[in-house]
C-alpha cells in the first residue's frame, strides 16, 4: 500500500461520538452548524492534510429506543437536532479543489430514483469527488418519521440490493457518444444511446431516464458500506469500493480484516479497503491530552450513555440491569456495533456490561481512541495501520475544529515526514485519490 488514507468523520449535529462534547468551551460546533464559513473552514483544512474526504455519518431522526421517546437526545443533543448532510457536501466540495466528500443517506424513506438524482448532481457539479455511504437504516426513529414499518436486519439487505440495482441501472444507462453536446447542431443527446430503466421488483419500481448527466469519476459516485454482520459483508463485496468499520481494539481489526478478506474472496473480489473508525484527543503533552479527554468523560451523563447506546441495539436499555454482561442482550438492529462493544474486555476476557457499554458509547460510540501529543498520536496511527492490514483511518476529533486543526498542523507533518501520508494529492477525483 502506498500511503496511510486518511477521511474525517462528522455528523451535521452538536456532536459527532462525544456526548456533551458541544458543551466544552473548546467546542465549536454547535454555532458552526449554521454557518457555511464553519464547514468551509473545516474543508480547506482537511484538504492542507491531504485528506482523502470529510465525510457525513446521519441519523435522520431523533432517536425514540430509550424511554420510548426522543426527550434524552433532546435534553443533551445527543445527535440532535440532526440536519441533511447535503447541503454541508455541497458547500465543502465547492470550497476545495481536491477534497471528496462522503454523505450517508438512507434507502429507508428515499426512493431510488430521487437517492440518484441527489447524488449524483453533487457528484457531477463538484467533479466526480462525492462518495455514498449506503445504509439500510437500523432505527426506529427513522422509520416511523417516514411512514414505514421496520423490517429485519437482512431482508433490509434484500431491500438494499434491489435499490442499488436501480441505481446502478442508471448510471449505466449512458453508452459511447450518448452526449454529441454540439452547439453546431444543437444535439445535446442521442436518446438511442441512452437506456431507459424500466424495473418491477419486490420492493421498487422505476420507469425512467436518468436525469443527470455521468459522473466524471467512472460512471458512479464511490460506495462505500459499513455493515458488519455476515449479511452486511455479502451487501458490501456485491457493491462498494470501500469499508467503514468501527472495531474497539487492534485484534479485533486484525480479525474483522480476516473475515473481509474471505467474504471477499467468497465473492470473487480482490481485498476492499478498510477504513478503521479512530477518536483522537490531543495535546501538546500527554499530560494535557489526559487532562482534556477526562473533562469530557466527566461531563457525559449516563442516561445519554444508555441513549446511545439504545438505538444500534435497537431495545430501551433503561429496561436493561447495567451490571448485565452485553452478550446477553439480543438485538435485530446493528449486529455489528453490538459485536464491537462486546469485544472491547475481549483482551482480559471479562465480558463488557450494559453500563460499560454505555459509557463508551457516550465518549467513543464503540471507536478505539488514541490519546497524547502529536509524536503519540503519529506513532499510534502508524501501529494501527501497519498492524490491522487497514487501508487507512476513517477519524473522528472529540472536540471541534480546534483538534482537527492541531491535528492538521502537527500530527500530518510527522507522517508526512515518516512517508506515511500523501505530500500532495496526484488525482482529481476521490476514486482516484482512493486508489493512489
Amino acid at each position: 500500500m502506498a500511503h496511510m488514507h486518511l477521511v474525517h468523520m462528522f455528523f451535521h449535529s452538536p456532536i459527532t461520538h462525544t456526548a456533551l462534547s458541544w458543551a466544552s468551551p473548546e467546542d465549536g460546533q454547535l454555532a458552526g452548524m449554521g454557518s457555511f464559513g464553519y464547514w468551509q473552514d473545516l474543508a480547506r483544512t482537511l484538504e492542507r492534510g491531504g485528506f482523502d474526504a470529510a465525510f457525513f455519518a446521519d441519523t435522520p431522526a431523533a432517536s425514540d429506543q430509550y424511554k420510548d421517546g426522543p426527550e434524552t437526545p433532546i435534553t443533551y443533543g445527543v445527535v440532535w437536532p440532526t440536519h441533511d448532510p447535503m447541503p454541508v457536501a455541497a458547500v465543502m466540495l465547492a470550497a476545495t479543489t481536491h477534497l471528496g466528500v462522503g454523505v450517508t443517506l438512507s434507502i429507508t424513506g428515499n426512493p431510488p430514483f430521487l437517492a440518484y438524482r441527489r447524488l449524483s448532481t453533487l457528484d457531477y457539479m463538484s467533479g466526480g469527488r462525492l462518495g455514498w455511504n449506503v445504509v439500510t437504516g437500523h432505527m426506529r426513529a427513522e422509520h416511523r418519521a417516514v411512514g414505514q414499518d421496520l423490517v429485519g436486519h437482512d431482508e433490509r439487505y434484500d431491500v438494499a440490493d434491489e435499490f442499488m440495482e436501480i441505481c446502478n441501472a442508471l448510471w449505466d444507462s449512458f453508452a459511447p457518444g450518448a452526449l454529441p453536446m454540439d452547439k453546431e447542431s444543437g444535439i445535446l443527446g442521442d436518446p438511442s444511446r441512452i437506456a431507459r430503466v424500466k424495473h418491477v421488483g419486490k420492493y421498487f419500481r422505476c420507469e425512467a431516464v436518468s436525469p443527470t448527466l455521468p459522473s466524471p469519476q467512472g460512471g458512479r459516485p464511490v460506495i462505500f458500506q459499513a455493515g458488519s454482520s455476515g449479511r452486511g459483508m455479502e451487501f458490501a463485496v456485491k457493491h462498494a469500493d470501500g469499508i467503514f468499520a468501527i472495531q474497539p481494539h487492534l485484534k479485533a481489526m486484525r480479525a474483522f480484516r480476516e473475515r473481509f478478506d474471505a467474504a471477499a474472496a467468497a465473492g470473487g473480489r480482490e481485498p476492499i479497503g478498510i477504513l478503521f473508525g479512530l477518536q483522537y484527543v490531543i495535546g501538546s503533552t500527554e499530560e494535557e491530552a489526559r487532562r482534556r479527554l477526562e473533562a469530557l468523560r466527566e461531563r457525559v451523563p449516563l442516561d445519554a450513555g444508555l441513549s446511545r447506546l439504545s438505538a444500534p441495539l435497537g431495545i430501551d436499555c433503561s429496561t436493561l440491569d447495567p451490571d448485565q454482561p452485553l452478550e446477553e442482550v439480543p438485538t435485530e438492529a446493528s449486529r455489528g456495533m453490538a459485536a464491537a462493544l462486546v469485544q472491547i474486555g475481549s483482551d482480559t476476557g471479562r465480558k463488557v456490561t450494559v453500563r460499560e457499554a454505555a459509557i463508551q458509547m457516550g465518549l467513543t460510540v464503540g471507536l478505539p481512541q488514541v490519546v497524547g501529543s502529536p509524536e503519540q498520536i503519529a506513532d499510534a496511527l502508524e501501529h494501527y495501520w501497519r498492524e490491522s492490514g487497514g487501508y487507512g483511518f476513517n477519524l473522528s476529533a472529540a472536540t471541534k475544529p480546534g483538534m482537527i486543526e492541531e491535528f492538521v498542523d502537527h500530527v500530518v507533518p510527522i507522517l508526512r515526514k515518516r512517508g506515511l501520508v500523501r505530500p500532495e494529492y496526484t488525482g482529481s477525483t476521490l476514486r482516484e485519490n482512493l486508489a493512489a
